[in-house]
């Protein structure tokens, strides 16, 4: 008995210390923004990093859309102590994953100082913590770029949801920054007329526009910096990376040997300005009266989040940086920058998330601001979003899904309004790229559009009738069921309504082309549609029939206190009127095919690999494994396609398939250091820098490649090379979790909770 209390609490000490190893420690001041490292928390990013002798931060946080749906960062703050610490000398900053919170150092000659900056995880408030060996004075500039209006144009309008077809001139509207009670308020107050109103006017739906939601409206956000010691010193102008600011200062009354520097946000729908004030006061004063308090909250999360999974990989070889190890350690590292917008309002962005700095340190060519960043800052792009999210439900993160959950179900009825709309007939309608409106994209919309075109579709060539992407985001929400015991009755609504649409929708389209609203067999004809932006024009695509089929079949397989007896016959209805996937055969070979038919391809996706990733329909343990490692192997788009960059994905379709020298390769090539200074800044690969979905598909490649379940059985290291040792816990379906140790290519050690889950366990290594 003694043995068995001992084994999980020895498992977590090595754990704790194999973290220890994965923190980034630097001990020469950066060159720039581009070598900052994430801190955050709740809902909060900052980029931090020391250059010419100063400590700087950028701000970020969720939701923080302008008139255009830019994602404005919410400025720059700048630190410098005299006599200065970091000017010369000695130097470290490190950012400690344990604790989410990073530590700058500097000692020249006997003099030393130490800055710490962390962020609180359920108040939106930065803390600036200095001390030091001897009496300083602090200077505090915040700093920003809005102080005057600003015409983007050309490629800059890519950062909002206008991209190459603006409208006239568009223009990023100036923050109003005053010195106030001592401290810098700042702040950021969207105007009436918004992108939101010009996208509702191109595409025909002014008639039903106060129904919809707008996210836009009466949208303030801002901060206010401040500090017990510190008082107004005036404002200066000066250029960073060729980008005018103009810096408000606060400066210590007397020199002292610790100084408090505190950043407190606020973010509120209120037409008053007074009001978001008067807010803003609140949440200040809150964080004053008991900061000891909130930082034993936010260590007391931090370690929560760490304990509840992880991966490391070769950990008794973290001074030798083995590529295997830098993939375990920038698992870590993603995971951590998650975890920075775990209580967001809206989902981290695949294009950067709350970390992205100076354009044209990412490309050269690309003289903008901090607030830009490539593929919009208010449009969600799906097939990417959903390789930010599908990792949290292994690594335990359930609960970090809801605002990317929350996200849909605040569109639900708008998309609704669009299917009834231009359609009549009921069900949600989402669009690829989407807005944070629930509209598609205005410039991939189109604005001219041929006369009489269906007014529903997108006129893009890679967009057109790429509904099913939601699809993922449906499953995600039951699988939260399974995997965390989540109550998934809030999402049924949604889910049904995303299914509806396209029941009703292709039988419409098949009595538009004919008498029968089905095939010869009874089926929904899927066309036209898409297999992903690749195959288009598609008829049945593979990638829409899989989808369609797992999502219905997860419905029925809830407990029966979810859906009627009628909404359950609803769904096994539609299962029966849901097509069979086509095959195809190359060189002998039978392979899962793309659609039925296509008339072009467009982009370089693999959705005939789909029902292998996220459907599951293949996969070890599954039948007919051999026509989906042919469709891997043989089909001359799939290797043609084959890479690791960006949203690629053949690393997780290779795990899945149990191909392990293949799984393996292309996960270290995805988890590779990334070339920047902090190693999981990956990109900008078709994005932008931090590729998030680059992260995210390599972590779902390695957890793959550790774990993969069918129902209730448990594939252990179904695609994991042994001579890798590993130390892993990771989360399976029915709120289980298995915590597990190889060395020497063997199980060392394997813990699996609850114990009953055990008997379910398949170890695929030995």
């Amino acid at each position: 008995m003694l043995l068995l209390l001992l084994l999980p609490f020895s498992l977590r000490s090595t754990a704790q210390n194999e973290l220890s190893t994965n923190n980034i420690t630097w001990t020469s001041p950066s060159r720039n923004s581009a070598e900052s490292m994430p801190c955050g928390g709740g809902d909060v990013g900052l980029n931090v990093w020391s250059e010419g002798g100063d400590v700087l931060f950028y701000v970020a946080r969720s939701g923080t859309f302008d008139e255009n749906n830019s994602l404005l960062k919410l400025g720059r703050v700048r630190l410098r102590l005299s006599p200065n610490p970091f000017a010369g000398g000695t130097f470290r900053q490190q950012l400690n994953l344990h604790t989410g919170d990073v530590t700058l150092t500097g000692t020249v000659g006997k003099s030393s100082a130490r800055v710490h900056i962390w962020v609180e995880v359920f108040r939106p408030v930065v803390h600036v913590e200095v001390s030091s060996t001897e009496k300083l004075t602090a200077t505090a500039g915040y700093e920003t770029w809005r102080h005057q209006d600003r015409a983007t144009k050309g490629k800059e309008n890519n950062q909002n949801s206008y991209k190459w077809a603006p409208q006239g001139e568009v223009c990023t509207w100036a923050d109003s920054v005053t010195f106030r009670d001592g401290a810098v308020e700042f702040v950021h107050q969207n105007r009436a007329r918004t992108v939101f109103d010009v996208a509702v006017q191109q595409q025909g739906l002014a008639a039903a526009k106060d129904q919809l939601f707008n996210p836009l409206q009466n949208l303030i956000f801002g901060g206010v910096l401040s500090g017990a010691n510190l008082q107004p010193a005036g404002t200066t102008d000066g250029q960073y990376q060729r980008t005018p600011y103009r810096s408000y200062a606060l400066q210590s009354r007397i020199p002292a040997r610790s100084h408090a520097l505190t950043l407190t946000l606020h973010t509120s729908y209120t037409p008053s300005l007074v009001q978001w004030q008067q807010q803003l006061r609140q949440t200040q004063q809150a964080a004053r009266q008991h900061p000891k308090a909130a930082r034993q909250q936010t260590l007391a999360w931090w370690q929560a989040f760490w304990q509840r999974s992880f991966i490391h990989i070769e950990p008794d070889k973290a001074t030798a940086t083995t590529p295997q190890w830098q993939a375990g350690r920038n698992y870590q590292l993603m995971r951590y920058m998650l975890g920075c917008n775990a209580l967001g309002a809206y989902p981290t962005k695949f294009n950067g998330g709350l970390f992205t700095y100076d354009p044209a340190l990412t490309d050269s060519t690309l003289r903008f601001t901090p607030d830009f960043r490539n593929w919009g800052g208010g449009t969600h792009t799906a097939q990417n979003q959903r390789l930010v999210y599908w990792p949290l439900l292994k690594s335990g993160d359930a609960a970090l899904l809801k605002p990317q959950f929350d996200f849909y179900l605040r569109l639900l009825h708008n998309a609704e309004l669009r299917s009834q709309t231009y359609w009549n007939h009921p069900g949600a309608c989402f669009t690829e790229q989407l807005e944070n409106f629930g509209l598609p994209n205005p410039a991939e919309y189109g604005w001219k559009r041929p006369p009489g075109f269906d007014p529903g579709l997108e006129y893009n060539a890679w967009l057109e009738y790429e509904w099913d992407t939601v699809l993922e985001f449906c499953l995600m929400m039951l699988e939260t069921g399974r995997y965390a015991g989540h109550d998934v009755g809030t999402y049924l609504p949604f889910v049904e309504s995303c299914l509806t649409f396209f029941d009703q929708h292709y039988q419409q389209l098949a009595r538009q082309r004919g008498a029968k609203a089905l095939d010869g067999e009874g089926h929904l004809v899927l066309y036209p549609g898409s297999g992903a932006e690749t195959y288009k024009m598609a008829y049945n695509s593979t990638a829409t029939i899989s989808g369609l089929r797992t999502v219905l079949t997860r419905l029925l397989a809830l407990p029966a206190c979810y859906g009627t007896a009628e909404q359950r016959k609803g769904w096994a209805g539609m299962l029966s009127r849901i097509p069979a996937i086509s095959f195809r055969e190359v060189n002998g070979h039978r392979l899962i095919a793309p659609a039925k038919s296509w008339e072009r391809v467009n982009n370089v996706e693999s959705p005939q690999l789909y029902p292998v990733f996220p459907w599951a329909e293949y996969g070890i343990g599954r039948p007919d494994l051999e026509t989906a490692l042919n469709t891997y192997l043989h089909d001359p788009d799939v290797q043609k396609f084959r890479s690791h960059i960006g949203w690629k994905q053949h690393n997780i379709f290779a795990a899945r398939l149990g191909l392990t020298d293949e799984a393996a390769a292309l996960t270290l090539l995805k988890l590779q250091d990334s070339g920047r200074r902090f190693p999981a800044f990956w990109g900008p690969g078709y994005d932008w820098a931090p590729d998030h979905n680059w992260g995210g598909a390599g972590m779902i490649g390695l957890q793959e490649m550790l774990l993969q379940t069918d129902d209730r059985k448990i594939y252990l290291l179904p695609a994991w090379p042994k001579s890798w040792d590993v130390h892993f816990k990771l989360h399976a379906p029915y709120q289980t979790t298995v915590e597990c140790v190889v060395k020497d290519g063997k199980v060392q050690k394997l813990l699996v909770t609850p114990d009953s889950r055990r008997v379910d366990v398949v170890v695929m290594l030995e």
